[in-house]
């Protein structure tokens, strides 16, 4: 069965997109840990950090680049924002396709992750 993330990147489920390229979809998230949760995935099925190559070392540097356009979009750029993945289960890592959350919007605690 294709991965939910997948799904949502060929259109079979829909999303609130807020970014997309040739490589990236940007799309919040459907239960929000923050004011501002969105969730960067790759468009090509990678399942977790675990999985990354020196191949993919351009493609995460352009991740993090286009987090900080879309922090600047979203208007937290300026405040600060969090940046994450989670890596397998005891990661907390729950759909096995590579997802980077950006959350801002309020101050980081303990409870935002």
């Amino acid at each position: 069965m294709e991965c939910v993330f997948c799904q949502i990147v060929s259109g079979k489920i829909p999303a609130d997109i807020v970014y997309q390229d040739k490589e990236f979809l940007a799309f919040r998230d459907i239960h929000p840990q923050a004011p501002t949760h969105v969730l960067i995935v790759p468009k090509t099925h990678i399942p977790s950090l675990l999985n990354l190559t020196d191949r993919e070392a351009s493609l995460v540097c352009h991740l993090i680049l286009r987090a900080n356009e879309i922090a600047e979009k979203e208007g937290v750029a300026e405040s600060g924002y969090r940046l994450t993945v989670n890596c397998g289960p005891d990661g907390g890592q729950i759909v096995p396709h590579l997802h980077f959350h950006l959350l801002g919007g309020r101050r980081v605690n303990d409870q935002m992750a």
